[in-house]
């Protein structure tokens, strides 16, 4: 039976999921920070174009904070045994996308110091806004350390089968696939780092296989007696 592989996450991977969810915070504090100063100054007839201004503002930078942090559940996911960090974790932009947007959005109906134009104007606005910042922060797929387990262990057998029963491959710093061939043309003048599949994983976060490289090596493979090297120890010197 094969052993199975457990995901767990590199301490580089840690690091940079680290750095991004930093940088997402601090977008999402820039968004609540610009919701305030909306509801403190621009609520108001005379000022409904800066208003709008601040909306579409805050609607970036809640964008960017779901982007950042989705990337970082990537690098370093959570487990489903904890079922509500789990939610937590995955949906907090969607939870802090709504946030940015629905404590101004009530003000603005509210306000009785506005007219009807204004308030069907803006209320409408930021209604969208809070709309699409609440939707693009929702994760569809969400990332785990069980999830990517099993498919570490689907990907491993997958390339074995290909490569002479071989787990071993090929990326790069910048790339989301990795590679069977070190001589692949997609890595090709780039930095490039081996390991087996599930190191690629831990170290890069989610992957696939090159499609230029599984082609090659089902080529390959389906010529024996050929003279071609093996796959696993092609392109680049160890």
């Amino acid at each position: 039976m094969t052993e199975q592989k457990l995901f767990m996450a590199s301490e580089e991977a840690k690091g940079q999921a680290r750095q991004l969810r930093l940088f997402a915070i601090l977008a999402w504090v820039m968004a609540m920070a610009g919701q305030v100063f909306a509801i403190l100054k621009l609520i108001h007839n005379e000022t409904l174009t800066w208003l709008i201004v601040a909306i579409v503002a805050i609607l970036i930078l809640a964008i960017l904070g779901s982007w950042l942090w989705k990337k970082a559940n990537r690098l370093d996911p959570a487990s489903e045994k904890d079922k509500t960090r789990f939610f937590i974790q995955n949906q907090l932009g969607a939870i802090l996308g709504v946030l940015a947007f629905l404590p101004m959005v009530i003000l603005i109906f509210m306000n009785k110091e506005i007219d009807g134009k204004t308030k069907g104007i803006a209320g409408t606005i930021g209604v969208v806004a809070m709309l699409i910042a609440g939707i693009t922060g929702i994760d569809f797929n969400p990332p785990s350390i069980e999830k990517y387990t099993k498919e570490i262990n689907e990907q491993t057998e997958a390339v074995k089968k290909i490569n002479m029963n071989v787990d071993h491959v090929y990326w790069t710093p910048e790339g989301n696939k990795y590679h069977i061939y070190g001589d692949c043309q997609h890595i090709k003048g780039h930095e490039i780092s081996s390991g087996t599949v599930k190191e690629s994983w831990e170290k890069k976060g989610i992957s696939e296989l090159c499609k230029t490289c599984e082609k090659r090596a089902s080529k390959d493979n389906a010529i024996p007696g050929d003279g071609t090297t093996t796959p696993a120890t092609q392109g680049i010197s160890q």
